[in-house]
């Protein structure tokens, strides 16, 4: 397994997700956590555990996803949630695209392993955002890429600015009109750990800020 690709896990109040996260990363990646405002000792566990912490005090998800990048030290970088959600299994595809050359950022299509996993309000406002840029855009996948693999200069130098859940729409929207190659595969979509909450699909009150962030970024 190569070891030139590090693992940015966003994380705030995810501790007890991480343990069975982080047991599960493939051999050769390296792991950045990435504390963002995190009172339950997120920081701690994700040390006590063998990763790197990144302590992000400005939140938002692009805050902390940002902060990652910049820490990491690998060719490559891929993102996910640590929330237990995602196996960071699935990133191995990812990965050979992009060190293979078929793509310059390969991303995940969630595909919920029973229904209850992806709330009817979040699967809405993803499908209305990633519809909009398929038509205006031409962007090819279906997803907002919730996993995703590319390489680190190539991420800097495309010039992200937002700072918050706008984050991976400004990616696609960036990376497609750059004529970026973007591959995608399924990825299984779990419950996430017991004792961890949704910032965003976890009410509609929390869709509908993500929302907002979205179509801010898109304005």
């Amino acid at each position: 397994m190569r070891t030139d690709c590090t693992l940015i896990l966003p994380c705030r109040d995810e501790a007890a997700a991480l343990p069975g996260v982080i047991a599960t990363v493939p051999a050769g990646l390296a792991v950045i956590v990435v504390d963002n405002g995190s009172t339950d000792g997120t920081a701690d566990t994700a040390r006590r555990l063998g990763a790197t912490v990144v302590t992000e005090p400005a939140p938002g998800y692009g805050a902390a996803v940002h902060a990652g990048v910049l820490a990491a030290n690998g060719e490559y970088v891929a993102v996910m949630d640590g929330d237990g959600s995602f196996d960071p299994a699935d990133l191995l595809p990812l990965l050979d695209d992009v060190t293979a050359g078929r793509a310059t950022m390969a991303v995940g299509r969630r595909r919920p392993v029973r229904r209850a996993v992806w709330p009817w309000h979040a699967r809405l406002g993803n499908g209305l955002v990633v519809a909009w840029l398929r038509r205006t855009a031409g962007l090819p996948v279906h997803d907002i890429a919730p996993m995703r693999v590319c390489r680190r200069a190539d991420l800097l130098a495309l010039g992200v600015h937002d700072r918050r859940f706008g984050y991976p729409v400004e990616l696609l929207h960036k990376a497609t009109l750059a004529g970026w190659r973007l591959t995608e595969h399924d990825v299984a979509y779990h419950p996430r750990a017991a004792g961890t909450r949704s910032k965003v699909s976890g009410s509609v009150r929390g869709t509908a800020r993500a929302a907002r962030d979205f179509w801010r970024v898109l304005a």
